[in-house]
């Protein structure tokens, strides 16, 4: 593609534009965490419910906090199509952009080709702790509660998107060894 800019003729060449956008992926992939991870692994078929807690730094002064609750439902199809190759992400991202973004890098890992990826915010609600004390406040609430499927993430605002498909990415990611095994167990690979 050709551009020109002040008389000066430039060449855009796709290698440069892929390495920008995984620069960018990378750059936000880093910028959020898992504070309070679960073991829960991801059921080789059907359907997996991700319940999490997100706490945003809205990086204002006075440092403000957004604590939103979701689930991401994961669902493997049963029969593998055509039509359901390429993972499909539904309520994850706000724009085109990141959503190509995330698709782009992600369509390229065998674990995550023929997943249905659904996110659902449930509630949202600001603080004035710190992210470190929300964080710890709500560990001290799952433990009390005895709750062991629910993960807590943390994000800059403008990567809310992001702390939530990469929870998403790492729970698929973990689970792919045991998922492996349960279909060489039941027969379906060598």
């Amino acid at each position: 593609m050709r551009q020109f800019t002040g008389g000066v003729e430039c060449f855009r060449v796709p290698f440069f534009d892929t390495f920008d956008r995984e620069r960018r992926f990378r750059e936000a992939w880093q910028a959020v965490q898992i504070a309070r991870p679960v073991s829960y692994g991801l059921f080789t078929f059907g359907e997996s419910n991700l319940p999490y807690y997100l706490v945003l730094d809205m990086q204002q002064p006075g440092r403000t906090v957004t604590i939103r609750q979701g689930q991401v439902t994961i669902t493997r199809p049963l029969i593998i199509t055509p039509e359901n190759a390429e993972p499909e992400f539904e309520n994850f991202f706000d724009n085109e952009e990141e959503a190509g973004l995330a698709q782009f890098l992600l369509s390229r890992t065998a674990s995550f080709s023929h997943l249905k990826l659904h996110n659902t915010a449930r509630g949202e609600r600001i603080v004035s702790d710190s992210v470190e004390e929300a964080v710890a406040k709500l560990s001290r609430q799952l433990d009390a509660e005895d709750e062991d499927r629910v993960a807590i993430l943390t994000a800059p605002a403008k990567y809310a998107s992001m702390a939530v498909m990469r929870y998403a990415a790492e729970r698929v990611l973990q689970s792919a060894h045991d998922n492996i095994t349960e279909l060489r167990e039941r027969g379906f690979l060598p």
